[in-house]
């Protein structure tokens, strides 16, 4: 086969799978939060792809981080990343069905560009991604506006999500940032460890172990996040970073949310009232408006995102 078809076809295939995979995250989530509790479920799910992650990471001549310098920044990454946001969403998607906190998590891409408007390194932001801004918020109102009413629990975990995005968001950034040394699957390998050991304790100091409770339906959800979501879509995502451009990659942002919606109403029978599906119309515009380029020589502020939860 020709080189250059067969690179064709591994960009195909890597894609195919982060669209896919990590659009399909959030309805293994529903399934799993369903009966076992949020942070023994995350954190068993961590703990298990941060064991299967180092040993591959190992095994492909990858070094262990080296210094407290790059311990430091792989526990925040990982306290901002997988404990704040992916532990917000699990907990939040208790309530929360799959497709609208699919939608609400897309905003991430509206929170790198704001945040990565801040500091001595930020980056500016053109009049169209400031557009882009301010439309995808108005869509997330439109989300979380309630078909009756105000329910304060419901209410509650959509706020969460919309603060895991945020946190997603800060600590993608701040590894940028911080440029650590250690290559990504191995980076990505402690940063899971740590979040697995976290999230445990989280979950045992908060009396969650008595609620645990294996089903065949938790079972597969949780095998599913382990291999599929944090393995084999991580490890297709760290390839593309080096093959394609941060554009083109980027476009996950705004293709995993339709797959949870489509998957959703597919599989667990979830749909959107009439005001949010006008909401997620609009999120996704405002998101496809701050991820295009601003042309030749400008930066985009949201290149190189982390991998989604």
């Amino acid at each position: 086969m020709h080189p250059d078809r067969s690179w064709r076809l591994n960009v195909i295939a890597a894609f195919a799978i982060v669209y896919l995979v990590w659009g399909s995250t959030y309805l293994a989530i529903r399934v799993g939060v369903a009966t076992l509790p949020p942070a023994l479920f995350a954190g068993a799910r961590f703990f298990a792809a941060g064991l299967l992650l180092a040993a591959y990471a190992y095994l492909s001549g990858q070094h262990l981080p080296r210094d407290r310098h790059e311990w430091k920044t792989i526990t925040v990454v990982a306290v901002f990343l997988l404990v704040g946001a992916n532990g917000l969403v699990v907990w939040g998607e208790q309530w929360v069905p799959s497709n609208q906190a699919a939608l609400i998590a897309s905003t991430v891409a509206l929170w790198l560009a704001g945040l990565g408007a801040l500091g001595p390194q930020g980056e500016s932001i053109s009049r169209r991604r400031l557009t882009g801004l301010f439309i995808g918020f108005v869509g997330v109102m439109l989300l979380m506006w309630p078909e009756d009413s105000f329910v304060l629990e419901h209410f509650s975990a959509q706020l969460a999500i919309l603060l895991a995005a945020l946190s997603w968001a800060a600590g993608s950034i701040y590894m940028r940032r911080r440029k650590p040394s250690t290559p990504p699957l191995m980076a990505a390998a402690m940063q899971s460890l740590v979040a697995g050991v976290l999230l445990g304790f989280i979950g045992f100091s908060a009396g969650e172990a008595g609620r645990w409770v294996w089903t065949g339906n938790a079972t597969y959800a949780l095998l599913y996040l382990i291999v599929f979501g944090s393995c084999l879509a991580y490890a297709a995502y760290i390839w593309l970073l080096h093959e394609v451009s941060p554009t083109a990659l980027g476009t996950y942002a705004y293709v995993n949310p339709v797959v949870a919606v489509l998957l959703g109403g597919w599989l667990l029978g979830e749909s959107l009232n009439a005001i949010q599906f006008a909401g997620m119309l609009v999120v996704l515009v405002g998101v496809v408006l701050v991820s295009l380029p601003d042309g030749a020589g400008k930066r985009n502020p949201i290149r190189n995102i982390a991998a989604k939860p």
